[in-house]
């Protein structure tokens, strides 16, 4: 009776070796976001962190979110870059956590792969780990799950979700913000993490760009601006709390910037954002004039060079630009909070870009 080989996980294509190995490799850099109210390490199936921390808060709100990075998971897949784009994740859960004005706590990922590639998955939670640290939140757990046959071997994608917490008194938002109160601006890195269907479209798929060619007016490779890291503003913006009087904050992701501040502005109120006090940096105008994209089309895609918005009484602002600059964001008064009047709708751009 001669034997025969039945079928088996790693036939099917799943690597668990491959697996444990990648968690080993990516330990050391988790450790490195830990706060002190995390308790255990990796291997666990749940990640802990200490509530009675949370005993020092009166009324303690807590806030979560949950998001991915969009198409740009391919521009990194693309250039074999795999150990920036946690930035962006952490980014993009992060920021908007803190929008209400609550303090990053912690935060878990979750990696999809075709075919685990141990270095390659270290690399993308050594990104997240970093932009955690960024965020002064504490990595505690996440998933690598192996897709094959659903994904090609090279194929990713990351998504992550987020906890933070704000007193209930000082919970930022919509029901703050009063007529006259000023609309600053904090600038953006580049592109960020949203848009990337259109910006892929553009220049690689309509304008055959190589991401390996130098583009004289971003001053570097395409693949090199495309996968600049979106800026974390968390601590940047709970440092403004601390200083400033803050009535909101807006996150500027897809949408752009009307429609994400439009989000909090009240009933009875308007946002007038003036275009004049800027200049999107040359991305958004290479993204334009390649694709021909009418401005109002690059706005409502693109974040046009402002990352984050901070409404605050006018008398604030002085005090909130001096304490973004001592943080190295390039800040600017771009608007001011108006009567809505006849707008339909609650925030507008005005003007020509500077």
């Amino acid at each position: 009776m001669s034997e025969t080989t039945g079928a088996s996980y790693a036939a099917a294509g799943v690597d668990i070796e491959a697996g444990d190995r990648a968690v080993e490799l990516m330990k050391e850099w988790v450790k490195k976001t830990q706060r002190p109210e995390v308790l255990g390490g990796l291997g666990g199936f749940a990640g802990l962190f200490d509530a009675s921390a949370l005993k020092r808060f009166e009324r303690p709100l807590l806030a979560s979110a949950t998001d991915g990075v969009g198409t740009k998971v391919d521009i990194a897949r693309r250039l074999g870059v795999y150990d920036t784009i946690g930035h962006d994740l952490v980014a993009m859960v992060m920021d908007d956590i803190v929008v209400c004005g609550a303090e990053p706590l912690f935060m878990t990922d979750y990696i999809c792969v075709g075919k685990v590639h141990a270095e390659r998955v270290a690399a993308i939670v050594k990104g997240i780990a970093e932009g955690c640290v960024l965020a002064g939140c504490a990595l505690v757990g996440g998933e690598t799950a192996e897709h094959p046959g659903l994904l090609g071997p090279d194929d990713f994608d990351v998504a992550g979700a987020g906890t933070g917490v704000v007193e209930a008194d000082r919970l930022l938002g919509a029901d703050r913000i009063r007529k006259g109160d000023a609309v600053i601006a904090m600038a953006a890195s580049g592109l960020h993490s949203n848009g990337y269907s259109l910006v892929r479209h553009v220049l690689l798929n309509q304008a055959g760009l190589a991401l390996d060619a130098r583009i004289d007016e971003l001053g570097r490779t395409l693949g090199e601006e495309l996968l600049e890291p979106t800026k974390i503003y968390s601590l940047d913006c709970l440092a403004l709390i601390r200083t400033a009087q803050v009535h909101a904050f807006s996150h500027v992701t897809g949408g752009g910037l009307a429609a994400n501040l439009a989000r909090v502005i009240p009933d009875g109120l308007h946002a007038v954002v003036d275009r004049t006090t800027w200049t999107p940096g040359p991305v958004f105008d290479l993204v334009g004039k390649t694709g021909q994209v009418e401005r109002l089309e690059l706005e409502k895609t693109l974040n046009m060079g402002v990352g984050m918005i901070a409404i605050v009484p006018e008398e604030s602002a002085d005090v909130a630009l001096a304490t973004l600059a001592d943080r190295g964001v390039e800040s600017w008064v771009a608007g001011e909070i108006t009567d809505r009047g006849d707008h339909t709708t609650g925030a507008e751009l005005v003007g020509d870009y500077a």
